[in-house]
């Protein structure tokens, strides 16, 4: 016999238990640490990014000197 295809129960997986904040519509504390990590991270590699930058120049400004 061949599957029902009318017969959707069971899909869509399960929901998420909401924590009674959550219910409440507070926001859960760790979307603001997530937004706060990436934050962080994205700081980081501004910072990152502006010593290699500043690496790259310095040898640069250099090696007219020495020659």
């Amino acid at each position: 016999m061949a599957k029902s295809r009318n017969n959707l129960l069971g899909v869509g997986g399960q929901r998420k238990k909401l924590s009674r904040a959550e219910q409440q519509g507070a926001g859960p504390a760790r979307d603001n640490d997530r937004k706060a990590a990436e934050d962080k991270k994205q700081e980081l590699v501004r910072k990152m990014r502006e010593r290699a930058a500043a690496a790259e120049a310095a040898p640069a400004q250099d090696a007219p000197a020495e020659s």
